[in-house]
């Protein structure tokens, strides 16, 4: 597994300015995957207009950055149904290439060493480990007590992840060495986890609970929970800042899974130091922020609007909010190019 570089602060290597020679030539887009119109919104982010939309398979969840930051991924999981795929995007041009048959990528992650994807086959509570490029399958993991497998952070060197089960409220833990599920850990009587990530100390795991409007604090190493942080309602989606001193998190404004919105979307910043919440910004109308990720520069934070059919592009300074109408309930999308050596994947976990 692929040492860190700094063990005081994970994210510090993928500050402003750090670009990889690897996407040299990588159109600056934000790429938004529309779940319910089998399609994928284009945005310039300069001029925060649609430049390009393009058809992909059904029910495109997330849109994935490559470990070797050379392709996008979109993971069409094809809910309900058994045609699901992946699409790739060259991020040079914006434009996608052919889809390859998967089954049920409904979200998609990378070993540290870039041997292998990991296709989250949340239908199937398994883990499906394919050639990174070609995507044939190599090799699965049961995951049976993780219902609703979903989104997953890794420890600071690399050797477990950490998953959450939405459906079962609790979290898998995965030894990557061997191959295992090391156990499973459940976070309270009605809990519902989301996103995860890992301090940038790599000491304690923050897990969006939707359930419990907040986030839980999760010991790794011990896998146990260490504490919790009230945030808002419907705990999403969580972005480390470019510095790696805050916390975004989404709060959907709903703890119900598809919708409809409550009319209290907010974004809460969480300072790493101290756990606590130091400021919240309130989205226009409500709202329903959902994923997405931080701009190069850490000036902007974009989010999709799952349920009102827009994507907020957020100032990271003063929590103004611009909303871009996009397709219908977009989803996890992906700010690139992002700075960072490598992708674990999801909607652009660099390291």
């Amino acid at each position: 597994m692929p040492p860190v570089v700094n063990p005081n602060n994970l994210y510090s290597e993928t500050g402003a300015g750090d670009l990889s020679p690897a996407i040299k030539g990588a159109l600056p887009r934000i790429y938004v995957p529309n779940l319910r119109s089998d399609d994928v919104d284009v945005i310039d982010p300069a001029t925060l207009k649609v430049v390009d939309k393009f058809p992909v398979g059904h029910s495109p969840q997330h849109i994935v950055p490559s470990w070797d930051l050379q392709t996008l991924w979109v993971t069409n999981n094809a809910e309900g149904r058994t045609d699901g795929s992946l699409t790739p995007i060259d991020p040079k041009t914006g434009k996608p290439g052919k889809a390859i048959p998967v089954d049920d990528p409904y979200n998609m992650y990378f070993t540290p060493d870039g041997k292998e994807a990991i296709v989250v086959a949340e239908a199937h509570a398994r883990l499906d480990f394919r050639d990174p490029h070609t995507m044939a399958l190599r090799s699965s993991l049961p995951v049976p007590q993780c219902r609703g497998i979903n989104h997953a952070d890794f420890s600071i060197d690399g050797r477990y992840a950490i998953f959450t089960c939405e459906f079962d409220g609790m979290l898998a833990k995965i030894d990557l060495v061997h191959r295992k599920v090391v156990g499973y850990l459940r976070l309270g009587n009605s809990a519902m986890p989301q996103d995860i990530r890992i301090a940038p100390d790599g000491k304690v795991f923050y897990v969006a609970d939707m359930l419990a409007d907040g986030v839980d604090l999760i010991d790794g190493n011990t896998f146990r929970k260490i504490g919790f942080t009230a945030t808002g309602v419907g705990t999403h989606g969580l972005y480390p800042s470019r510095d790696g001193t805050k916390l975004y998190v989404a709060n959907r404004g709903s703890n119900l899974i598809h919708g409809p919105r409550r009319g209290r979307g907010s974004v809460s910043v969480i300072d790493f130091a101290t756990r606590k919440v130091v400021a919240t910004w309130p989205i226009p109308e409500g709202g329903s922020p959902d994923m997405g990720g931080v701009s190069a520069d850490g000036k902007t934070l974009w989010l999709s609007g799952r349920f009102d059919d827009v994507v907020y592009a957020i100032d990271t300074t003063s929590g103004a909010v611009r909303t871009i109408p996009v397709g219908m309930e977009p989803h996890g999308l992906t700010v690139w190019p992002q700075p960072g050596r490598y992708s674990l994947g999801h909607t652009g976990n660099m390291r």
